[in-house]
């Protein structure tokens, strides 16, 4: 199909001028739909790189950045972001998903990849697909070299001018016996120590420079560090070191010496975890996006969010050894047993005795788990789904966040919550069950820290940690939802199926048994009459339930593909999950078709 033409209300990174599908004609054209609190859409910046410089002269990457919450189609959101995440290619926004609809977008992260004529002819859902787009890409230049249609050079990406300073997006903290605050200082790379005045910079763990360097402070590197925990004193000596640091987006853990100023890789390959297992040695171990952690001894060690699959895992300092602890990999909110729960993101960790509360950004929750019997149970105190959010404080099954990154408890255990999308600090009172407000008009506050009895903000787009008060107000607010458009489908039946075609020079594999893996489940789940489980075929009928207007169908699909041909064929997974938004009415779709890769074949968007 024809690709729709650029549009949006601001466009970064290309000097203020705004770009169009005709003057790119002749290049090819990477659309990447995004947004900037989804951690699939931030793996996605990091797969680009190394093919934005390979295809430099050809290529032309742009982001469609589509927000799922209303602070993210904020003009100082979306700058902040770019900034944060150094995004270097041209990005527009798309406030009110009209690209997305344009495009028959159902996910975040999608790219979407448009010939040199200005034909959309690969679409991509999801993570993981580097390797295939570098296979999509090349044969495009060599077809549209051989054609005539190939133009080269002429980048209009235009660097936006950095104003830096003693921390650049920060993100968490926590104070040491001896009273310094240790700061994960995400922007610049690095975790800085400062004194107990919180001013005065002790040193700098790291460079600065992005990498996985060990060694002295000095010359270590990290990737976009956050948070940041201490171990026991008793643990600290079997471990060899004093802090663990989630060194979020170079998925491992880092144990920081704070006597030597030695650092360590504790857990994590650097390779992002795709599939198989993620127990064993934490070395050998695969990681995705670690980015809280917290020591809780009912657990047995170090409680690590591993917000990139929406799961929990714990790690042991004295064995080096990490396990899956709670999630499922799927994406959701659903209380009960942990390996049966579903969380969306978890951001935040604050352990307090038995219960650690847990921030899940993606479903704007507050949640806690306690042991129960011989397993653990999950809980939510504030929250309803994916797509339910707000700045609303009362009861708390009726209050609202929006997309909350951090916790701290505070004395009489009632929970500090930074309400990063909000702007502001929150309080939950577990024994009131109340919802109140400490603190509005923050720049996206993202870790907290009570120390010597001060409540600290870690003000990530500030640049700075800041002292707040803890005098309560109350927020009426108002309610809202994200405003992805539903998919319109018939009651009843429905003809569902996954597209999956592997790139040029790939096959399926099917080596050892079927190369393809199908889950669909929904919420609520009584949504779903017939079909829900797990398949081999990536088609498959499903039968709504008689009576219910609205819901989510989850869906996660799974790919194996290989080299063809050569002796040892280098195989990927390529997997995805979508939550996708139905509501049912007569003369609704009965087809209902989520490309995860390949050429799309003309499926509708959503009504």
């Amino acid at each position: 199909m024809r690709a729709p033409e650029l549009a949006g209300d601001v466009w970064l990174n290309t000097g203020g001028h705004r770009l169009t599908l005709a003057e790119l004609r002749g290049r090819i054209v990477l659309l990447d739909f995004w947004t900037s609190g989804c951690v699939n859409c931030l793996h996605v910046l990091d797969e680009l790189r190394p093919l934005e410089e390979e295809f430099s002269d050809v290529m032309v990457t742009v982001g469609v950045h589509s927000p799922k919450f209303l602070h993210e189609g904020e003009r100082a959101s979306i700058e902040a972001a770019v900034r944060r995440y150094e995004v270097h290619h041209p990005v527009v926004n798309d406030p009110q998903m009209q690209l997305w609809s344009q495009y028959a977008v159902r996910a975040w992260p999608t790219l979407v990849v448009v010939d040199p004529e200005g034909y959309v002819v690969h679409v991509a859902a999801g993570e993981g697909h580097g390797e295939a787009l570098r296979r999509v890409v090349a044969d495009l230049v060599v077809k549209h070299a051989a054609k005539g249609t190939l133009r080269r050079g002429g980048n209009p990406y235009v660097p936006v001018e950095e104003q830096d300073g003693e921390l650049r997006f920060p993100s968490k903290a926590v104070a040491t016996a001896e009273g310094r605050i240790l700061v994960a200082d995400t922007g610049h790379h690095s975790i800085v120590e400062f004194a107990s005045d919180g001013e005065t910079v002790i040193r700098r763990f790291g460079s600065g420079e992005r990498g996985a360097q060990d060694g002295p402070f000095d010359l270590a590197t990290f990737t976009e560090p956050s948070g940041i925990a201490l171990l026991p004193n008793e643990v600290a000596q079997r471990a060899g070191y004093h802090a663990v640091v989630a060194d979020t987006a170079g998925h491992r853990l880092r144990g920081l010496d704070l006597n030597t100023g030695e650092v360590s890789t504790i857990a994590g390959t650097g390779r992002q975890w795709r599939d198989g297992s993620d127990t064993g040695k934490a070395v050998d171990v695969d990681l995705t996006s670690p980015w809280d952690v917290a020591w809780w001894a009912p657990a047995g060690g170090v409680v690590v969010a591993m917000a990139g699959n929406h799961t929990l895992s714990v790690f042991d300092p004295a064995s080096g050894d990490i396990r899956r602890f709670a999630g499922t990999t799927v994406e959701g909110l659903r209380d009960g047993d942990v390996h049966e729960a579903f969380f969306a993101q978890t951001s935040g960790l604050a352990p307090d005795g038995d219960k650690l509360w847990l921030a899940d950004a993606e479903t704007s929750a507050l949640r806690w788990i306690e042991p129960d019997g011989e397993s653990f149970t999950v809980h939510t105190a504030i929250g309803v789904d994916l797509f339910s959010f707000g700045h609303s404080d009362g009861p708390a099954d009726q209050a609202l966040l929006q997309h909350p990154l951090g916790l701290a408890v505070l004395p009489g255990d009632r929970i500090a919550i930074a309400d990063t999308y909000n702007g502001a600090v929150r309080r939950y009172d577990p024994f009131t069950r109340e919802v109140t407000t400490l603190a509005t008009g923050l720049a996206e506050p993202q870790g907290l820290l009570l120390h010597d009895g001060v409540l600290l903000v870690v003000e990530s787009a500030g640049n700075r940690v800041v002292p707040v008060g803890v005098q309560a107000t109350t927020v009426a607010g108002t309610a809202h939802a994200v405003r992805r458009p539903p998919t319109v489908l018939a009651p009843g039946n429905v003809e569902f199926s996954v597209v999956f075609t592997p790139p040029p020079g790939e096959k399926l594999d099917e080596r050892y048994g079927p190369s393809t893996r199908l889950e669909i489940s929904a919420s609520p789940p009584e949504l779903l009459a017939d079909g829900a489980g797990v398949g081999t075929d990536l088609v498959r009928r499903v039968r709504f339930a008689e009576g219910v207007t609205e819901g989510v169908l989850q869906v996660v699909a799974q790919a194996a593909s290989c080299d063809e041909g050569g002796e040892h064929p280098a195989c990927r997974i390529t997997r995805q999950d979508w939550g996708v938004p139905v509501r049912f009415e007569a003369g609704g779709q009965r087809l209902l078709s989520l490309v995860m890769a390949g050429e799309p074949k003309g499926t509708p968007p959503p009504q």
